[in-house]
């Protein structure tokens, strides 16, 4: 006989195992009903209704008038072809009938034609097609009864005004670009991406049987916000004028790049900046393949030596610091030993000029005469030291200015604090060597000292949607009484030194400014480059005696010096004779500076 197989214990056992298995399920169906119930009714929604995002139309940029467009977006035609569904006969025909209506050469027609061999549904043949362009290849195509074209509209964003060199648009290293994603890249143009792009528009439609929208059943969500419009503070014609200075001279010079920068020094506007070698910034795509380095803008985003430019700020220490004033006699020994005899520097003709006022030593570009107010300037090497360097922050090296466009540097000054100067280091920065700045950081820097002391904050955006900007200042640096010795001095440089005097004065118009000749560190040869070496040049223009109107920054990088002897380097365009240049190119633009005040003339009443 059998005995029973049921058991008590075995039946609670599964009993749990239910009641574990259906708590499960329904804690399951909880989080999916409770938990997920919005991501789950979000899913079906999809299912039933599409939602797109409608780029808003990009704001335009314009000059300071308002008038000229920079940068703007137009609607252009991209060719869509199904190339799965054509023969080789119409594939043939068809890229004949395109080579014909772009006028594309061999290089670029077997291109298309390979584009088109590709055996998919979706091919993008050719983009960027002006309306007309687009209605000739239409109209072409169905003559030849070829299937499987259709035409979709894209944004484009164009920059329309032709630039000062060949192959180049208007302040392209300024503006920057668009790409592909409507992502802006460098620039203007990346600096306020977010302005100019605007929000998208949001609409909503019922899907059809293949997934694709209802057209009638179209609603907008949300009605998105236009990008808005850019007024610079570039007048579009001395910016052109510009650039064709500085390729002039950077075609003279044999020089590797030519940057200049044009600054109201008490508004902070930026007027004119440009460099070349420039690009078209309608084509990036092109430049991008072959010489990316072009979208860097040498005048904010590279740094180099400057050289003896930065003699007036070894001026500004010693004013300040009560240890020298202009008339203060220095010798000048030509050669200065430093470190017990270690090191040396020399005057640029290794000369001896004997004893002379310092504000002539400066006229005249001495090393040694630069050095020794340096040395002077404490009790202390640690002191003397750390009074040049709170100069040269205190007017913003070592920091970036501020100026609204995207990839600018702060430069390089090492700070005796953290890493303790020799003698030679404090005599080589003295006259702007061991030290990396930009020729944006020397406008402005020249600015303060000409404007009554003020560190303005540079800007190239006057007025955003209509809105005007303001201007932005980070405070007085310098005494105000500073300023017109500085204004003197800079002037006297000009005005009493025949080699400078001869190709900088401009007859009517009160000028001063400070060249600078700086050697060039090969840092993977380990030495200074032979036969070349970057010349600079900042300076003000005015039209009345004492009053600077606006301070010009040149950089000549890298130019190959026509005659080149101890004590002379002469380039065929130098560079404050391309200062003179553009200065003059400033001050002929009408209404580009502001009416002088008129004077009263006392009346003399007569008694009759």
């Amino acid at each position: 006989m059998l005995g029973r197989t049921d058991s008590r214990g075995r039946l609670i056992f599964l009993l749990l195992a239910l009641v574990l298995a259906a708590g499960a399920i329904v804690a399951r169906l909880g989080w999916w009903q409770i938990v997920r119930q919005d991501d789950l009714a979000a899913a079906a929604y999809r299912q039933v209704y599409l939602r797109t995002e409608i780029p808003a139309e990009r704001g335009a940029i314009y000059d300071r008038s308002g008038t000229v467009v920079l940068a703007e977006t137009v609607t252009r035609n991209r060719l869509v072809v199904a190339a799965k569904r054509l023969n080789l006969a119409e594939r043939e025909t068809l890229a004949s009938i395109l080579a014909d209506v772009l006028g594309l050469d061999e290089a670029a027609a077997a291109s298309l034609k390979a584009r088109l061999e590709a055996d998919r549904s979706y091919v993008v043949a050719v983009r960027d097609l002006e309306p007309d362009v687009a209605e000739t290849i239409r109209s072409r195509v169905a003559q030849a009864d070829i299937p499987g074209i259709s035409f979709e509209t894209e944004s484009l964003r164009v920059y329309p005004q032709s630039g000062g060199g060949p192959q180049t648009s208007l302040a392209a290293n300024l503006l920057g670009f668009v790409n592909r994603e409507g992502q802006g890249q460098y620039g203007v143009e990346q600096y306020y991406q977010e302005l100019l792009a605007g929000a998208p528009a949001i609409v909503e439609s019922d899907r059809d049987a293949n997934g694709k929208p209802v057209i009638e059943t179209q609603r907008t969500v949300d009605a998105g916000t236009p990008g808005a419009d850019l007024s610079l503070t570039i007048d579009a014609s001395l910016q052109l004028a510009l650039e064709q200075e500085v390729m002039s001279a950077w075609v003279a010079d044999r020089a590797k790049a030519v940057s200049a920068v044009i600054l109201d020094p008490f508004s902070g506007e930026v007027l004119a900046e440009a460099t070349y070698p420039s690009y078209d910034a309608n084509d990036y795509a092109g430049i991008a393949a072959t010489d990316p380095g072009r979208f860097i803008d040498p005048v904010v985003s590279e740094v180099y030596e400057p050289g003896s430019v930065f003699k007036m700020l070894t001026v500004v220490a010693g004013l300040e610091t009560g240890t020298v004033t202009m008339d203060t006699e220095i010798d000048d020994t030509g050669t200065l030993r430093l470190d017990g005899g270690r090191t040396k520097i020399d005057d640029a003709d290794r000369r001896a000029m004997g004893v002379m006022k310092f504000k002539d030593a400066i006229a005249l570009s001495r090393n040694v005469v630069a050095a020794k107010v340096a040395l002077n300037l404490a009790p202390t090497l640690q002191g003397a030291s750390t009074a040049l360097y709170e100069v040269w922050t205190r007017l913003g090296f070592g920091s970036r200015t501020g100026i609204d466009v995207a990839g600018e540097v702060g430069g390089l000054v090492r700070d005796p604090a953290t890493a303790k100067w020799r003698e030679i280091d404090l005599a080589n920065g003295s006259f702007g060597q061991g030290v990396a700045v930009t020729p944006l950081q020397l406008a402005v820097a020249y600015a303060a000292m000409v404007n009554g002391g003020t560190l303005v904050t540079p800007r190239v955006v006057r007025a955003i949607a209509g809105t005007p900007t303001g201007v932005a200042g980070r405070g007085s640096v310098l005494d105000a009484s500073l300023s017109p010795t500085l204004i003197d001095v800079m002037n006297r440089v000009v005005s009493t030194v025949p080699f400078y005097r001869d190709r900088t004065l401009i007859p009517g118009y009160f000028v001063g400014g400070k060249t600078g000749t700086a050697q060039i560190w090969d840092s993977e040869a380990g030495g200074w480059k032979s036969g070349v070496f970057n010349f600079s040049f900042v300076g003000y223009i005015g039209r009345q005696t004492g009053r600077p109107e606006l301070v010009i920054a040149v950089r000549i990088s890298e130019g190959r010096p026509s005659i080149q002897r101890v004590g002379l380097l002469s380039l065929p365009v130098m560079s404050f004779e391309l200062f003179r240049r553009l200065a003059t190119d400033a001050v002929s633009i009408p209404g580009l500076l502001p009416e002088l005040p008129v004077e009263e003339v006392p009346v003399t009443k007569v008694n009759g």
